[in-house]
């Protein structure tokens, strides 16, 4: 009888990981953040794929940003990345910006791409006191989205609104506000919705009315336990928030929808049973909501996924709300 191989398998007892050894640091999708963090001490250098041929693992205008010893970001799983890093710590260094190729067209044919495409990256050195920089920075916090203009000498950063030209050889992108999840609720389907979402990249807020004093122990999750009211104005749902309203108290559940189904929010989930779907509609009917607010509604919350553990929920609410937001087909699956 062969017994399992206890020295490969059990990793336990092995060294901890150097920092370098996992690119933890391409978990994360919306550079201005890490952009901010960079420019707190001094000039950073940020690489953004301009153009895109024969597919590609990322799309055109993602982003890496490169600081004082950090990095964030990533560009193709692990093809470029380092050479990239390069040419952005030269950029740092002497000012000028680059455009660089890989793959058909490439000056380092050595740089292989996998996934066969063909990608176009613009590096440029941006300082702390760099005026494009921190209006993106300031539209951000303001919920405002922002358009980014770009040849990597010369950039200005404008409200969406505003018409901004775009000048030849240079490269324009939009930038949303941050997305954001409100969670109602307190019991561990909740808590994984809120971790999930955390994890996922949204600004995340959990709201449990009169619960603990302490705020739960999930990376990343605010807390509020005020009332549904008062936490709504607080937070504010806007056209990039999802609410999942996860709780078991039929008055909570009521006034979170009041306050969701009118908003802005592009998503609003409802837990429950569907067979008492009808008579909170007809409750919510009856304290005026109109009909095209109600056809907003998700419920049974998230995708038809089969689970019912809470990180099966959470996985088919994050989904969901990810469905919503890039317009996916996924949602009509579910009758």
């Amino acid at each position: 009888m062969d017994l399992p191989d206890h020295a490969a398998a059990d990793v336990s007892s092995a060294p901890s990981a150097a920092p370098s050894d996992w690119p933890l640091h391409g978990l994360a999708d919306d550079m201005r953040p890490a952009l901010a963090d960079a420019l707190a001490r001094g000039p950073a250098a940020l690489a953004t794929i301009i153009d895109l041929g024969d597919g590609g693992p990322r799309p055109v205008g993602t982003q890496m940003v490169f600081g004082v010893d950090s990095r964030a970001g990533f560009l193709s799983g692990g093809c470029i990345e380092a050479d990239v890093e390069a040419h952005a710590r030269a950029c740092i260094a002497d000012g000028r910006p680059r455009r660089l190729v890989y793959g058909e067209g490439s000056p380092w044919p050595d740089i292989r791409l996998l996934c066969g495409a063909r990608i176009e990256i613009l590096v440029e050195r941006i300082t702390p006191d760099d005026p494009a920089a921190r209006d993106l920075l300031v539209l951000a916090q303001a919920r405002l989205p922002a358009v980014w203009i770009t040849d990597g000498e010369r950039r200005v950063c404008a409200p969406a609104a505003d018409e901004v030209a775009v000048w030849p050889e240079a490269f324009s992108r939009r930038f949303d506000p941050p997305p954001r999840l409100v969670v109602f609720g307190g019991d561990p389907t909740a808590l994984a919705v809120a971790g999930l979402g955390a994890q996922s990249g949204f600004q995340t807020t959990l709201v449990r009315p009169k619960g603990p004093l302490a705020p739960p122990p999930l990376p990343g999750v605010a807390y509020r336990r005020d009332d549904v009211a008062s936490a709504v104005a607080a937070v504010g749902l806007d056209a990039w928030t999802a609410v999942a309203i996860c709780g078991h108290d039929e008055v909570v559940d009521h006034q979170a929808l009041l306050a969701a189904l009118p908003s802005a929010a592009p998503y609003v989930g409802l837990l429950g049973a569907r067979r008492r779907l009808g008579e909170r509609l007809d409750r919510l009917r009856a304290a005026g909501v109109a009909e095209r607010d109600l056809a907003k509604l998700r419920a049974p919350i998230g995708l038809d996924l089969g689970g019912k553990a809470p990180f099966e929920v959470a996985v088919a609410v994050i989904g969901e709300i990810m469905a919503t937001r890039h317009g996916q087909p996924a949602l009509a699956r579910r009758s």
